[in-house]
Formats: structure tokens, sequence, C-alpha cells
């Protein structure tokens, strides 16, 4: 195993590396045509509209943000640690409260074939909506870009646990459930002692794709509210035509969305282990 894992390492590394010195080496090959006026490319224009940064800038450009990254010059200049602080919280703060009322709310549908009947018309109508087509509607009713960014959190972030909750709970074995009933424990006492353990690696697998989810729709969400985060932070850069920092931008959300995948993904192998 330890073997395959250097292998895998290795092979990555290589890729990384043959990546990176393609795309340096197409920036510096000769400027393709863009359709611009001889007057345009006597002026320079091919190689500015033509090329994206290549990596040595925008490794050099990531180097200098991540060297003072919480610095605080006003309003729309803000560094990278900063930007990246907003938007955990909002991320956290409306899975979180998806995940308080997922959870339980599964453990009743898993448990009580009824209230699945009776809720489950209600989720695979609201379920299929785009997170996003509920902003105006929260900006409507809550007035503040913060509270509506993290209620779009809340609301992509509820479906994965509470369905996936729902499904490891009512597909516990039910010798297990017997056992239980023999020694007379309570529905609750029942709940906590037998169907949790069983059913935590299908929860946590629920809870691992809600917080992928969330991650994803904080960018387009801060997009549309501004202000601060990873998305505005994206979409200001862009405004001011800075590729360097939209790609250093880009690069930097999938790092931490990656660690937040792995951070649930290791606390699921535990749970796996333990079980």
């Amino acid at each position: 195993m330890a073997s395959l894992n250097m292998k895998a390492t290795l092979l990555s590394l290589l890729l990384l590396l043959v990546g990176l010195g393609i795309w340096e080496a197409m920036n510096q090959a000769p400027a393709a045509s863009t359709g611009l006026s001889e007057y345009e490319r006597m002026m320079g224009g091919a190689d500015q509209e033509a090329r994206v940064p290549p990596p040595s800038q925008v490794f050099s450009h990531a180097w200098h943000e991540l060297s003072d990254p919480f610095y605080d010059a006003g309003p729309n200049d803000k560094g990278i640690g900063i930007q990246l602080a907003y938007s955990l919280y909002r991320v956290l703060t409306g899975y979180l409260a998806a995940a308080l009322i997922a959870i339980p709310l599964g453990f009743v549908i898993g448990m009580s074939p009824l209230m699945h009947k009776a809720l489950n018309p209600f989720i695979q109508v609201l379920r299929p909506i785009s997170p996003l087509a509920w902003m105006p509607l929260a900006l409507f009713i809550i007035r503040d870009s913060e509270g509506s960014a993290i209620f779009v959190i809340f609301i992509c972030s509820i479906w994965p646990m509470l369905i996936n909750t729902a499904f490891g709970v009512a597909n516990v074995r039910t010798d297990w459930i017997k056992v239980a009933r023999t020694h007379e424990l309570s529905p609750l006492k029942t709940a906590f002692l037998v169907i949790l353990p069983a059913a935590a690696p299908t929860i946590l697998t629920g809870m691992r794709i809600s917080i992928g989810i969330a991650w994803l729709v904080i960018v387009a969400a801060e997009m549309l509210v501004g202000g601060t985060g990873i998305g505005y932070y994206v979409w200001n850069e862009w405004n001011n035509l800075d590729l360097n920092s939209v790609i250093f931008s880009i690069l930097m959300i999938g790092i931490v969305g990656m660690l937040l995948d792995m951070t649930l993904a290791a606390v699921t192998k535990l749970v796996q282990y333990e079980d």
C-alpha cells in the first residue's frame, strides 16, 4: 500500500510538472492571430489579448499575495486570507445550520415509513431547485446580503445530508433493531446506541457531499451579492482585468475545497474503522 501511494504521488507530481511545462511553453510561443487590426498588433495588443499569464507569473503573484494574506486597505482591497475567511464563515454557518435540521429529520424519515411517504414529495420538488434561484427571494425577505448568502448555503447543504441520513437509517440491519427491542431499549436509546453508529458512515458521506456543494455555491453567491468573500474577489479582479489574481484565486478555491473534503474524508474513515 505504501509503495502504491508513493507511485501515485510521483505520478501526480510528474503530470503536474508536464502540465505546467506545456502551459509555460505555450506562453513562450509566437502569438496566435486574434483578429486584431495591423495597427493594434503594432501597438502590442496581440500579446495582451491572446494569452493567459504563464505559471511563472502566477506563482510570483501568489508569493506576493501569500506573503501578506490578511492586509486590509479598504472595502475593495483586502488580502486573500480575509476573503477566504469570510467565505468559510458563510459556508460553515449555513452548513452547520443545515446539519442541525437535516440529520434529526433524516432520522425521523428513515425510522418512519409514514413520514418518508409524507415528506418525500416535498423533498423531490425542492431538491432540484438551483440554490441561486433562492437568492432573490432571500434578499427580499432577509434584506441582508450576508444572511442571504448563508441561507443559500443552508439550502444547498441540507439535501445531501437529509437524503443520506434517511437512507443510512432506513438500511440499518433489522436484526440489530430486534436485539435493541429485546433489551427493551427506548426509541431514543435505540437511535443513539444502535442506529447512529451503524448509519454514521452514510451520514458522513452526505456531509462530505454537502460541504463540496456549499463551497461551490458560495463562489457564485458572492459574485451576486458582492462585498467580501472569494467569489467577490474573483469577480472584482476580473473587472480589473487582472488575470494573475483570477487564476491565483481559482487555485486557492480548489485548495481550500480539497482541504475541506479531506477533513471529512478522514473523519469518515475513522468512523468506518471503529465500526
